[in-house]
């Protein structure tokens, strides 16, 4: 298999027993190495071939935020290496009677072989949850000499959702090759379902400008994104690529080659959360929520419609979501009816992200054993 020979095990190395809490935090290379080592986990997918690297092991994931795509991916990713996978609410968790990130991380490091954690919603609270459960596993771990890796995944938070701005770039690839010089359109989009995270676009700004692509950042007035992420964009696009920040929705998707329209909450109210949530108030938190859910209607006019991909390269920019997306509100049903297999191939990518990840942090002499895997598999045939 070509992809697997491409593969450096001094790269490997250095993502061994690593965590992804966000994307800045890697260098281009291990982000590199994880992309190719999501390439041939997918072939060996599609191929047929089977991959229990990590039998027997237990891959935890606790969601603070509602799921389809990546509790199907995380679990995905964790059977297919042989792991089971277990996925809980966080509500359903003694967080929410006051136990603290650290102690969660203590008692799930006394059995867990892996961690997914979602904590989304709260501006300020999400990353910083996530790295103190990684503190409290790692505190466990030390103090009972206990030699387990035990890699924890940011499966979204309030900065980045590292997985799908992987599984992204992955998908764009595919399409593009090379990204650099492709116009990416990354835009707000209205939307009358909740005020959304904003970590989708803030992954979004984040890691395409490291791969040398044009990002344009669009959205109304009062729509802005975190000002470390737009910090941290700018600063990417120094090493080849352009980053650029809009309020006009066409001038967005004039010429881009890939488009991105996805709603978030207002900056500002995104804000009021944060203290409405430390009180406790729900009565505040959903008068906040409908303040955001009116704030977005004076902005119905930002959809990705057939006029406006009719301004993109060609006329036929590939479009990109999440998912779901609020069609007829954040996309037309024509748009979304023409891309419906490119979004859910976009989506699948995903899985072998989570599937990189957990064998690059947890497998030792990855290399080596992908290949006892191939050669006992063609030996079966």
């Amino acid at each position: 298999m070509q992809l697997l020979e491409s593969l450096d095990q001094a790269r490997l190395d250095a993502v061994f027993g690593q965590s992804l809490l966000l994307t800045q935090d890697w260098s281009v290379e291990e982000l590199d190495t994880i992309r190719d080592l999501a390439r041939v986990l997918a072939e060996f997918d599609r191929q047929g071939l089977k991959a229990p690297l990590c039998e027997h092991e237990l891959a935890w994931a606790v969601f603070f935020d509602q799921s389809t795509r990546t509790k199907s991916a995380w679990a995905g990713a964790a059977s297919r290496l042989g792991m089971h996978p277990v996925i809980v609410d966080g509500s359903s968790t003694q967080v929410s009677h006051g136990e603290t990130a650290i102690e969660t991380g203590a008692m799930l490091g006394m059995n867990a072989h892996a961690m997914g954690i979602r904590h989304d919603l709260i501006l300020g609270e999400g990353n910083t949850f996530i790295r103190d459960i990684k503190k409290g596993i790692d505190d466990y771990l030390d103090a009972t000499d206990d030699s387990r890796r035990v890699p924890i995944v940011n499966l979204q938070c309030d900065i980045d959702h590292p997985t799908q701005s992987m599984a992204d770039l992955l998908w764009m690839e595919e399409n593009f090759g090379d990204l650099a010089g492709k116009k990416i359109a990354m835009t707000w989009a209205y939307s009358p379902s909740y005020a959304k995270p904003l970590s989708v676009p803030q992954g979004i700004i984040t890691l395409m400008t490291r791969f040398g692509a044009d990002v344009t950042l669009a959205h109304p007035p009062g729509y802005q994104l975190m000002d470390e992420c737009v910090s941290a964009a700018e600063s990417n696009a120094g090493g080849g690529g352009s980053f650029r920040v809009v309020d006009d929705m066409d001038e967005a998707f004039q010429d881009a080659d890939i488009v991105y329209p996805k709603s978030w909450g207002a900056y500002d109210l995104m804000l009021e959360r944060v203290d409405a949530n430390a009180a406790g108030d729900k009565a505040e938190m959903a008068n906040i929520e409908q303040k955001a859910l009116e704030r977005n209607a004076m902005h119905t006019d930002w959809i990705c419609d057939e006029r406006r991909m009719g301004l993109t390269s060609g006329g036929d920019a590939l479009y990109m979501h999440c998912l779901p997306a609020d069609i007829g509100a954040e996309v037309t049903p024509g748009v979304m009816s023409k891309h419906t297999v490119n979004v859910a191939r976009e989506a699948n990518w995903k899985v072998y992200v989570v599937m990189a990840l957990l064998a690059g942090g947890k497998v030792p002499d990855l290399k080596s054993a992908l290949h006892t895997l191939a050669n006992e598999a063609q030996d079966q045939i």
